[in-house]
């Protein structure tokens, strides 16, 4: 009895001096964020930033004891620089939701480029009046940010017009530029491969003209992404040597030319989507060297061609192909069976000829949509009843004068082909 009296004694005593050691950290931890200052300069300039893009009623006399204490503004990380709290983050808009919301006016005060320390500023549906120039901030200003800066992300800000600062180049640490969907207009800067350490360069949705860049450099480079603007000339060879690309975009532009050969070097890639620009010249062989392709969309483009000369089987990795509209000539290649993980195939508005292949339905398991409509294939659809209420609407073939079902009318038959014609024997 006395045994156990003494356990529960040393055992309320040993959780004593655990609650007085927790009671002396917490102390202390107190003690080192208020000792923790921020420079009256650093928080100046961040506080006069902040009413720049979101109004001079913002109130900062709530925060304790400084913006990176206690109670932190939204949109704003800090980090510790020989014993003082920087700002290294600063997020503006609706995108996150801790991120500060923009006055109907925003302005981009000088105070910003006073944050020597900042690594990431992101602009997101600020700028939403009309004609406000990104450009009417001097480079000298921008030049400020160039050595601590590794993500800049301005998105949806249809107010925001002028050129992409050219002093950009000059961000070498930048491992992510997004300038996405905006008013941007004029040539891409020139001296975009400086930027080696890119991961992610997306500058799409914008107005932007001319040529693309040469890219040579950028080694590191994960996502290209160009469309959506009104960029011509041809893809430069360059693009050859971005051996870690995963994703090529740049649809929707007005780009000419062949497809360049040294695409058969991007290994890794898995989108390649050149859809509605002005591409000529075939299809290049060396496309069947890019085994890695999930998605492969080069619609609406001039090449002409025919699909028997690629080794489709080297493209095993292809769930999405669309060549709709791109000029094909002959015949479905009965090869495209090799393609077991495509889901969707577009190959409408060709002149295509023959017949449709029924072993796409057993050969061809993961197939959901396939378009083949406003093409000249003929003979009858031999699929089965399972298969066209499987597909429903997204099987495409009206548009096909000479090619018609056999049998009964099925439910869920495509639109536009009719029944074949009986023919029988003339009787004597």
């Amino acid at each position: 009895m006395k045994m156990l009296r003494l356990r529960k004694k040393q055992h309320l005593f040993f959780l004593l001096c655990v609650w007085c050691l927790v009671v002396d950290l917490s102390k202390a931890e107190a003690e080192e964020s208020e000792g923790v200052p921020m420079e009256k300069t650093e928080q100046t300039a961040l506080y006069s930033t902040i009413q720049g893009f979101v109004g001079d009623s913002w109130n900062c006399s709530f925060l304790y004891p400084d913006p990176c204490g206690w109670t932190p503004i939204q949109g704003v990380t800090c980090d510790m620089y020989d014993d003082h709290w920087y700002v290294t983050a600063l997020s503006f808009g609706t995108v996150q939701e801790n991120s500060l919301a923009c006055a109907d006016v925003p302005v981009i005060r000088p105070q910003l480029f006073e944050l020597k320390h900042l690594k990431s500023l992101s602009i997101y549906s600020c700028f939403t009046s009309p004609n406000r120039y990104l450009a009417s901030v001097s480079d000298e200003k921008w030049v400020e940010l160039s050595k601590s800066l590794e993500r800049l992300e301005i998105r949806s800000n249809p107010g925001l017009i002028g050129e992409l600062p050219s002093v950009i180049t000059n961000f070498t640490n930048l491992q992510s530029l997004v300038v996405l969907e905006n008013q941007l207009t004029g040539p891409l800067p020139e001296n975009l491969a400086k930027l080696t350490r890119l991961r992610r360069l997306v500058l799409s949705g914008n107005k932007f003209t001319g040529r693309v860049p040469e890219v040579f450099g950028l080694t590191r480079l994960l996502i290209l992404d160009l469309s959506r603007n009104f960029l011509s000339g041809s893809l430069p060879f360059s693009v050859g040597g971005l051996n870690s690309l995963l994703k090529l975009d740049v649809s929707n532009n007005y780009l000419e030319g062949k497809l360049p050969r040294e695409l058969q070097y991007l290994k890794n890639l898995t989108l390649l989507d050149l859809r509605n620009n002005r591409f000529s010249g075939g299809f290049t062989k060396e496309i069947q060297e890019m085994g890695s392709l999930v998605e492969l969309v080069l619609s609406n483009n001039r090449l002409a061609g025919d699909l028997t000369g690629l080794e489709w089987r080297n493209l095993k990795n292809l769930v999405v192909l669309d060549l709709s509209n791109t000029g094909l000539t002959g015949e479905i290649p009965g090869s495209i069976l090799e393609l077991k993980k495509l889901r969707f195939l577009g190959l409408s508005n060709n002149n295509l000829g023959g017949k449709l292949i029924p072993q796409m339905e057993t050969e061809m398991p993961s197939l959901s949509a396939l378009y083949v409509n406003g093409n000249d294939i003929s003979g009858e659809l031999e699929f089965s009843r399972k298969f066209y209420e499987r597909m429903g609407r997204r099987l495409g073939v009206w548009g096909n004068p000479n090619l018609c079902y056999k049998g009964d009318k099925i439910k869920n038959l495509p639109f536009g082909v009719n029944q074949c014609k009986r023919v029988t024997a003339d009787k004597n």
